[in-house]
């Protein structure tokens, strides 16, 4: 069988970043979203807000490898990284006081990986 590959030059990027972070810190968290990105587009994970608000307790930092959709409330401040946002998604979460970012900034902000939690 032949090794997923991605074509996707956003997510060719996001896994480099990645690669690199886990080879300097050795962070096991950013290996493990290597093998969750790098699956076929079908396959992919797809969070709700309100999934984003039933696992997370105020101030907690989660990535999502994948896309955040907007369905849902969430009623306390998180910070949260995916690949992609839906517009609604990105509103919620900012106006409940959080942070929505992209993958390569949360690795410049936490490169050791301490304290994320990946959901999904």
């Amino acid at each position: 069988m032949r090794e997923v590959r991605a074509t996707n030059p956003l997510i060719k990027r996001v896994i480099v970043t990645l690669r690199r972070a886990y080879r300097q810190h050795h962070a096991r968290i950013w290996k493990d979203l290597i093998d969750r990105i790098n699956k076929p587009r079908r396959r992919r994970i797809v969070v709700n807000v309100s999934r984003i608000n039933r696992y997370t307790q105020v101030n907690d930092v989660i990535v999502v490898p994948g896309k955040v959709l907007g369905a849902g409330v969430i009623d306390h401040p998180v910070t949260v990284a995916a690949l992609w946002f839906s517009k609604t998604a990105k509103e919620k979460i900012e106006k409940s006081g959080g942070r929505a970012l992209t993958i390569d900034q949360l690795i410049m902000e936490r490169p050791t990986g301490s304290g994320v939690k990946i959901v999904g």
